[in-house]
């Protein structure tokens, strides 16, 4: 399945490739009347058939029979009209910036082949734009997928890496190399392409993670179902957050001022203990000296079992598969992340979580 822009890059193509070849066509043909009917040599005929297709008015190379002539006739009006439709195209293809469209094409392709360990964000609506906003604050490399062209046009418009095409359909995420994805959401404004997008995902990446949105809470139960990690309604989230911002206004500031936005000065980031690289598995946060050694608060612990601990203590043991929910500036997450995987060490998977 092609984009719209990619079927509009071929048919130009296309068009172009059949001027080219009626035009070889024509002077073909000139070249074996001149040569066979009227008897001239090869050089001879084919000369006669280029100044007469471009009518540049020389004299004719050899007395020309009566056929010859009509022929002649036909020939110059058959070369106009291809000519003509050559220059027709191309400088279509020129006002409309087709050449520079095939250029920017080619090089996604590149790009889509490069992209590993990357972010999917299917639609590019309201919802959609405001992910991708977070997501470039952070950072992260990311690639928009709408099927809907004013809306690609649009990410292009913001420097966005996008593909235009249904997502619904494995074809289209494989483009996006969802295999080698860690993230896929899915913020389209239908619940049930949602739900097939979720669904399609995992068949084809069954470790990629998955968020949905849903418009009620019927559907999130089943795009959940369908496979999906989290489901965020948001009706129920604005709702929520509403409230919120009502009862309890600068605790909502402060928590936004963490985890959303381009002037943060500080950070919420979480961290996954791997046994493999992590040399302080076992010992006790104390033990650790994260705090004093890196300068990041860790505020919460989330067990492999899914248990969480909140404000753990001094004497919480870290265990194998933690997830530490952790505070901080960048410098302060940085050099937290370098406690916990060594330079030195050969992680299977990276520990950090972004």
């Amino acid at each position: 399945m092609y984009s719209t822009l990619e079927k509009k890059y071929r048919r130009l193509q296309q068009e172009l490739t059949l001027g080219t070849i009626s035009l070889g066509g024509v002077f073909l043909t000139g070249t074996l009347w001149y040569k066979f009917m009227e008897g001239w040599s090869w050089e001879e005929a084919a000369y006669m058939t280029v100044i007469t297709l471009t009518t540049v008015g020389f004299g004719e190379t050899n007395p020309l029979s009566r056929q010859g002539r009509l022929f002649t006739i036909a020939l110059i009006l058959l070369g106009v009209v291809t000519i003509g439709y050559m220059i027709n195209r191309f400088t279509e293809a020129v006002i409309q910036g087709y050449f520079q469209e095939g250029m920017r094409l080619r090089q996604q392709r590149r790009l889509m082949e490069t992209l590993t360990q990357h972010y999917i964000i299917c639609g590019f609506s309201r919802t959609g734009r405001q992910i991708a906003k977070e997501f470039q604050a952070e950072n992260v490399t990311f690639v928009v997928v709408d099927s809907d062209l004013e809306s690609v046009e649009q990410a292009q418009a913001e420097g966005y890496i996008v593909y235009q095409g249904d997502v619904t359909l494995d074809d289209t995420l494989l483009k996006v190399r969802v295999d080698r994805s860690v993230c896929i959401v899915a913020a389209l404004p239908s619940d049930a392409e949602n739900l097939y997008t979720v669904l399609t995902a995992k068949t084809l990446n069954p470790k990629i993670r998955a968020i949905a949105r849903a418009s009620t809470e019927e559907s999130a139960k089943k795009i959940q179902r369908g496979g999906a990690d989290i489901v965020v309604s948001p009706y129920i989230t604005g709702g929520k957050r509403m409230a919120a911002a009502a009862l309890r206004p600068q605790v909502l500031d402060f928590v936004d001022d963490f985890i959303s936005g381009t002037d943060r000065k500080f950070y919420m980031e979480q961290f996954l203990v791997d046994p493999l690289v992590c040399p302080l598995v076992g010992q006790s946060l104390k033990q650790t000296r994260l705090r004093s050694d890196s300068g990041a608060l860790v505020i919460a612990i989330r067990r492999a079992n899914g248990s969480l601990i909140g404000g753990p203590t001094g004497d919480t043991i870290l265990l194998s598969g933690d997830t530490l929910i952790c505070m901080g500036t960048s410098d302060q997450l940085r050099r937290l992340n370098q406690i916990l995987i060594p330079i030195n060490a050969q992680p299977r998977e990276r520990g950090r979580n972004i």
